[in-house]
């Protein structure tokens, strides 16, 4: 059974039976290809579209109900279905746009000329609709006759929405090699037309299924929770259980070889089944009303990228949908807080809620306002409007404010919260009960005197918070006033769903080294106090900042920042952010960091003002501020353009000119977003809410980052020993505990499971009698589910020995020894990996990770100890190959190396000759079986295995007769001929001019995708009949017609895969 049909038995049958219940009807293959005319490059059914476009839309006219013209029908599918391709993003774009908002068509009707609009789907009225699902979509790749095939699509009036990829429960990563296989097929040279239409693309696994929409890249799929699961699985238990009609069972069959109809009958006689991780999602996901709304209301086009809510945003927007709809007794709407972990997507929440409330049939002419408390965060906030193709006005300032809030063609309006001050002051009011006021970040802002101002403009407006960091003790009696908690979405939560990465907390609080400078300093700005007084100020200024921007603790702290980011990060396309309590010591710390010359660090600060950020108690430090700012505005003009160059560099740059560490004070330290930012070393205060948005600037996800790393040097939290000390002082910030578990753990938390992780290394070879051996190590991981272990549990390994070793805690509590045993081990293990990866011919990862452990080897082992992992190469590569082969210590090692190339390249090629290639990895995995069980010394297995590699490298061309050596088909068919009719018919003549006859009439009757088409199949088969008859009569041979079907269906099959590949 080949691994295409267990992914069919396992994940695409029951997805089938169950989208079918739930209301899709099915199309065979062939019935789908019919339904575009027969065309493989045509992607949408026009048949039906066209069907459905003519039910759907009327015109209506003077009171009268007109049909549109059969030419305008036909002009609506050719706008969708001959949509000029131009690049993945834009025509995405276009067509959804096209898709939701519908075409607008000139028709003439009783003299009269004029534009009807008409509409593809029916979104609000989903039973309007007729939905289909089909397997085995074959489509042209562009510019090719060559076709990709997604396992599943489903279609709503024709036009392909939703695009699954099937994968069986047991194969290593399964989802992933699913998303990137959609991924492959985005590619220019592959089907990226096609996805431009679909909106959502999901991959299943029975035990596991993500979902994601055009382009969304590997880290960003995500998994579907219902939040009222409970109420849907008994539900869902019944829909599964429910059997297929006898006509859809047909159906289903129809198409399909009778060995397939046999094993689906004997599935679907098994009895109950239980519910899966895939049928909840295709359940949640793919219901026709709920498909519809996610489509229409929940897709965004955000600055490039195409996104689709996650499930915390959609449930989010329908709870706030639902909470404004009631009324309060002064005829005011409900409002509240969402309070969504910063870095889960809470900015597009708002896009996508300002959308929805602009959709809701029961709100008219809802005006929308966005409040935030920072003019960046406001043009933040803008832009992510802007990038969404949501058209928003942003208030300049008061009177501009007070001139958009009676303007009614003003329906999205952004305003920092001080602008209030002057509306306020003006006494204008607005008692409109559809305004809708969202305020970001509401905690800073919400409850207070501002809230008061913003409610004398808006006495009847419905307010809703939102924030990303948990609520304090003392905010949360006043935010029960104004709807309490609309809905909830906590850093665990986050965490757990990988919509952020977990945060690990280190502090590295400074010792002053050079007291005498500081004593100095003291003394100096003291002089004319008393004894007293100077006791005072000394106390007052154990925390102060001249104390922690003495000199010589800065150099100590820019040097410590500067080795751990080389060794951790430098390199591997992650970043840094550092905050820092003054502008003055931000630009000494680039000054110090560019001495040092390990990394290139920039500064970004706010224009400088004697008034404004200045911690300093010494006035004189402003000059040098002056100066930097003088040379910045030399270098880019105005603030912004100085600012935004920054960010951009330091967000997607990676060249020599680019920042990895990016040093900031308040401007940027919260309310801005770079994936790619790792690590947030701290040298500053904060306080409440500003901890938590502050540490929060490094949970983004980006490929390769397990966690975010917070590096304190200023002793925020004191000094703990463990996570519950680093909770206790998030309470005595006034959090309430059971809202901050999990916002950030303790790095020694992490630490301490070193022990654990290196132990479990170990405990992958326990039944290997000497560890010591890497030639029995080698062989010992042999088998994928044996490397996959050791390879997890070297990861875990080594990431926590790399936390540790760069932790002054751990070095210098940990005895040498120790320390020494984890490294050398450590190395054994790298040294063990890149030996095997390379003997069982494994691909190389060129994930963040392996750029991580490059830097770690470089650091803390040594890079001439640690053997490099090479790309393995092609067998038909001669001297390449032979070299790396060389390279490769002990027979038995370089023996293995051959096999698992072959055997590699025999995966690749079984369904070309299928005799050849299932008897060649037959005779390896004997040889291999032989050697391990000792009956093969090492010698000979290699001698063995080259003679196979070179079985392999010609094609079997040496064991053919040399009439069938430059006929590769011939060849494939006169392996399958010979193996079925050996003893049968000893005559290896009449199996060669069998086999030439049998690819000659496949070569004449050959016409465009003929493969798929039954009446040239046909034609080759009857002539094939005659042929095999011809050859019977002449040679008097008895073979069963049973046989010979099996046979030619063997070679049709072998000529089909040569002429889609």
């Amino acid at each position: 059974m080949t691994n295409d049909w267990l992914e069919n038995i396992i994940s695409q049958l029951p997805a089938l039976a169950l989208l079918q219940n739930m209301g899709y009807e099915y199309l065979t293959p062939q019935s789908a290809l019919a339904k575009r005319g027969g065309k493989r490059s045509k992607i949408v059914l026009e048949e039906i579209l066209t069907a459905q476009l003519r039910k759907l839309n009327k015109i209506q006219h003077r009171g009268q109900t007109h049909p549109f013209s059969e030419v305008n029908i036909q002009k609506a599918v050719e706008a969708i279905s001959q949509f000029p391709y131009d690049a993945l993003y834009t025509t995405s774009q276009e067509l959804y746009d096209l898709l939701t908002l519908g075409k607008s068509l000139e028709q003439i009707i009783d003299g009269d000329k004029k534009s009807y609009p008409l509409q593809y789907i029916d979104w609000r009225n989903p039973t309007n609709n007729v939905y289909h699902i089909s397997d085995e979509f074959e489509i042209e790749r562009r510019n090719s006759t060559q076709t990709r095939r997604p396992d599943l699509v489903l279609f709503v009036n024709g036009i392909p929405l939703v695009v699954i990829e099937c994968k069986r429960p047991d194969l290593k990563d399964a989802l992933n090699e699913a998303i990137s296989q959609q991924l492959r097929n985005h590619r220019t040279e592959n089907i990226p037309h096609f996805f431009c239409l679909t909106q959502l693309l999901l991959v299943v696994s029975q035990n596991a299924a993500q979902y994601g929409t055009t382009a969304t890249e590997k880290e960003f799929w995500a998994v579907w929770k219902e939040e009222a699961a409970a109420e849907l699985e008994q539900q869902l238990h019944t829909l599964i259980n429910t059997p297929l009609s006898p006509n859809q069972q047909q159906k289903l069959l129809s198409w399909r070889e009778p060995w397939q109809q046999q094993k689906i009958q004997e599935i679907w006689n098994t009895g109950e089944r239980q519910v899966s991780a895939q049928d909840r999602t295709l359940y949640s996901l793919l219901t026709p009303q709920r498909l519809l709304e996610l489509i229409f209301g929940y897709i965004i086009f955000d600055n490039g990228t195409k996104k689709i809510a996650r499930y915390q945003q959609y449930f989010a927007v329908k709870a706030t949908i639902e909470q404004v709809k009631k009324v309060r007794g002064d005829s005011s709407r409900t409002g509240g807080v969402i309070w969504h972990t910063t870095g889960s997507g809470k900015s597009l929440t708002m896009v996508m809620l300002a959308k929805a409330l602009a959709l809701e049939k029961t709100i008219l002419n809802p005006k929308i306002i966005l409040v935030n408390d920072r003019i960046d965060l406001d043009k933040q906030l803008k832009n992510t409007f802007k990038n969404c193709g949501v058209e928003v006005i942003r208030a300049n300032n008061g009177k501009h404010l007070l001139k958009l809030v009676n303007d009614s063609k003003a329906e999205i309006i952004t305003t920092v919260i001080d602008k209030f001050e002057t509306v306020a002051r003006e006494k204008a009011k607005n008692e409109n009960r559809d305004i809708f006021v969202l305020v970001d970040e509401s905690h800073r802002s919400q409850y207070g005197q501002t809230h008061a101002k913003m409610k004398t403009v808006f006495p009847h407006a419905c307010y809703i918070g939102f924030t990303g960091t948990p609520l304090l003790k003392k905010e949360k009696n006043t935010a029960k006033k104004f709807g309490g908690f609309i809905h909830t979405y906590t850093m665990p939560k986050a965490v757990a769903d990988k919509a952020v990465v977990p945060l690990l907390y280190e502090g590295r609080e400074s010792e002053f080294q050079n007291t005498q400078a500081v004593d100095k300093w003291f003394e100096r700005i003291t002089k004319k106090l008393n004894e007293q007084q100077k006791a005072d100020l000394k106390r007052k200024f154990k925390s102060a900042e001249p104390l922690y921007e003495a000199e010589s603790r800065m150099a100590e702290i820019a040097y410590d920042i500067s080795e751990h980011f080389n060794e951790h990060f430098k390199g591997t396309g992650l970043k840094g952010q550092f905050a820092t309590s003054s502008k003055r010591a931000a630009i000494q710390y680039k000054k110090l960091l560019d001495e040092l010359g390990e990394v290139r660090a920039e500064v970004i600060i706010s224009p400088p003002d004697t008034r404004e950020d200045n911690e300093s108690v010494d006035e004189a430090n402003i000059s040098e501020v002056q100066r930097f700012w003088k040379d910045m505005m030399a270098r880019y003009g105005t603030p912004d353009t100085y600012q935004e160059t920054l960010i951009k560099k330091f967000i997607d740059g990676d060249g020599e000119d680019d920042p990895e560490i990016l040093i900031v004070v308040d401007k940027l330290l919260t309310g801005f977003d770079a994936p790619r930012n790792a690590v947030l070393y701290v040298d500053k205060r904060l306080k409440e809410h500003n901890i938590l948005q502050a540490i929060a600037r490094v949970n983004r996800v980006f490929e390769g980052k397990n966690h975010g790393l917070v590096i304190d040097y200023r002793g925020i939290f004191g000094d703990m020993n463990d996570a519950l000390d680093l909770y206790a002082k998030l309470e005595r910030e006034g959090f309430d505990r059971e809202d901050i578990v999990g916002a950030l753990v303790n790095v020694q938390v992490e630490i301490d499971k070193l022990p654990t992780h290196h132990a479990a290394v170990w405990d992958v070879f326990k039944q290997v009698p000497n560890q010591r051996d890497t030639e029995a190590m080698q062989q010992w991981l042999y088998p994928q589910d044996r490397r996959d272990a050791f390879y997890e549990a070297l990861r875990d390994f080594t990431r926590t020995l790399q936390l540790a070793l760069s932790n002054p805690r751990f070095q210098e509590t940990t005895p040498e020894a120790t320390k020494q045993r984890y490294t050398q081990d450590l190395k054994y293990f790298l040294n063990l990996r890149a030996a095997v990866k390379q003997r069982y011919a494994e691909t190389i990862d060129y994930s963040t990770y392996e750029a991580q452990i490059r830097n770690m080897v470089l650091k803390q082992i040594g890079a001439e100890e640690v053997k490099i992992i090479i790309q393995p190469v092609d067998i038909f590569e001669l001297d390449r190959f032979e070299a790396e082969i060389n390279s490769i210590e002990g027979e038995a090692a370089k023996a293995d190396a051959i096999a698992a190339r072959v055997k590699k390249v025999i995966s690749e090629k079984m369904e070309e000759d299928p005799v050849l290639y299932l008897r060649l990895s037959e005779l390896i995995q004997a040889a291999i079986n032989a050697h391990r069980a000792k009956r093969l010394s090492d010698l000979e297995y290699l001698k063995l295995i080259q003679e196979y590699l070179e079985t392999a490298r010609n094609r079997g061309i040496s064991s053919v007769p040399p009439a069938l050596r430059h006929r590769e088909q011939a060849r494939a068919y006169y392996n399958v001929l010979k193996e079925k009719l050996t003893g049968k018919v000893d005559n290896l003549e009449l199996f060669t001019n069998l086999a030439i006859g049998i690819d000659d009439i496949i070569t004449n009757n050959k016409v465009r995708d003929w493969h798929t088409n039954q009446d040239i199949q046909n034609r080759m088969l009857n002539e094939i009949d005659d042929l095999v008859h011809e050859l019977k009569r002449k040679h008097e041979l008895f073979i069963p017609w049973g046989e010979l079907d099996e046979i030619i269906g063997k070679i049709i099959n072998i000529a089909k895969h040569y002429e889609v590949n």
